[in-house]
């Protein structure tokens, strides 16, 4: 009875052991497993998916730049074709971002290209919205070149711009173009900066793009060449508060050295003609072109500005970048001055987030000790 005892003891023990172990083994498995989704999500989102539909991620985390200081940031990025038994037609894309920081800015936004079956038609479409306790310098290089024009302003602006474009002719594509901006300011440390222009401007604008494209894709592009022409008119009976017009010209190119290796190039353009307002200048920085410098402290009617990137695969889904150029703002070209061509130069890492999207984090430098950090998705240009 004893030893009958003993054992229904040892049973019982052993039992709940394995009970423990069981229970540890389930819950470590449980772990494991949101772990490996977890790591799944991300190790296969460059990965081609063959389901119908969208193809849709979502990436973000802390980030920390010399403008908006430390923050956070989401980006849902998307690429799905509109024929899905068209192998050779480019995937559409989408991306969804937004942006939060501790000195009170905000964005969130849309943009994207989308594709029609045989690329017979494209539309180019960006909208956002975003609020920033900024600095505004005044209009003009040697304003923008002096540092004690430097001035708190808190700036509003919301943008719907898009382009339906048709294809002329091969990799012609020609069609409408239609812009809205509302640029609004306040708080403003030194509202003669603005030189008497209004603090909030309303910009409605309607123009025609012509467009040359031969890239292999639109957004992480390894060769080809994309040549894009873009007319914009704002006049008075649209209810702009100052009539203008702009022309830009973007005009990239790609070639590859290597398997791992290729050289992009780029060069920008914008004139404006008439009285544009001060919030719809030609502005040098942001975080595609002159990265490293505050975005609008130069700004003028005109601007030039050109790019020298290469970009080099390093290992699996991992890359790095080195870039160098050259930029200036000008009210004419009787006024364009050597002495006022700003240098700029920076490294960047990258890293395959989806395949053809990449996540980029880049360092700016520009004249004068100016820098910035940078954190996006998608190539620059």
């Amino acid at each position: 009875m004893r030893l009958s005892l003993i054992s229904l003891l040892m049973l019982l023990a052993t039992t709940n052991a394995v009970a423990v172990e069981h229970s540890d083994s389930v819950t470590t498995t449980r772990k494991r497993s949101v772990v490996t989704r977890f790591l799944d999500y991300f190790n296969d989102a460059n990965k081609g998916k063959k389901k119908r539909g969208i193809d849709f991620s979502i990436i973000g985390g802390p980030h920390y730049s010399t403008d908006t200081k430390l923050g956070i940031g989401l980006v849902a990025s998307g690429l799905y074709h509109s024929a899905q038994r068209d192998s050779l037609l480019p995937p559409s894309n989408i991306s969804v971002f937004s942006d939060f920081s501790t000195v009170g800015f905000y964005m969130i936004g849309i943009r994207g290209t989308h594709i029609f079956p045989g690329d017979s038609q494209r539309i180019d479409y960006t909208t956002y919205f975003y609020s920033f306790p900024s600095y505004f310098w005044g209009v003009g290089f040697d304003q923008g070149d002096n540092d004690d024009n430097k001035s708190k302003l808190k700036r509003g602006q919301a943008q719907v711009k898009a382009s339906w474009l048709f294809r002329a002719s091969g990799n012609l594509f020609i069609g409408p173009t239609f812009s809205f901006d509302y640029i609004n300011a306040h708080h403003i440390d030194n509202p003669e900066l603005l030189g008497g222009q209004r603090h909030t401007t309303t910009n409605i604008g309607a123009g025609l793009t012509l467009l040359y494209d031969t890239r292999d894709n639109l957004t992480a592009p390894k060769r080809g060449m994309y040549l894009s022409l873009q007319q914009v008119c704002r006049p008075r009976f649209m209810a702009n508060h100052y009539a203008f017009s702009s022309t830009a010209l973007r005009t990239s190119g790609y070639i590859p050295i290597s398997s791992a290796t290729l050289i992009a190039l780029d060069f920008r353009t914008e004139f404006n003609y008439g009285n544009p307002a001060w919030g719809m200048m030609a502005q040098l920085g942001g975080s595609n072109t002159m990265r490293g410098y505050y975005e609008g402290r130069y700004r003028d009617k005109n601007k030039m500005e050109g790019e020298i990137e290469l970009r080099q695969h390093v290992w699996k889904r991992n890359g790095i970048v080195a870039w160098a150029g050259l930029g200036t703002v000008f009210n004419k070209f009787s006024s364009m001055r050597a002495r006022n061509v700003l240098p700029n130069f920076g490294l960047g890492y990258r890293w395959e987030f989806k395949k053809n999207v990449n996540v980029r984090l880049d360092y700016g430098f520009g004249k004068s000790g100016q820098s910035g950090f940078l954190f996006n998705i998608n190539e620059a240009f």
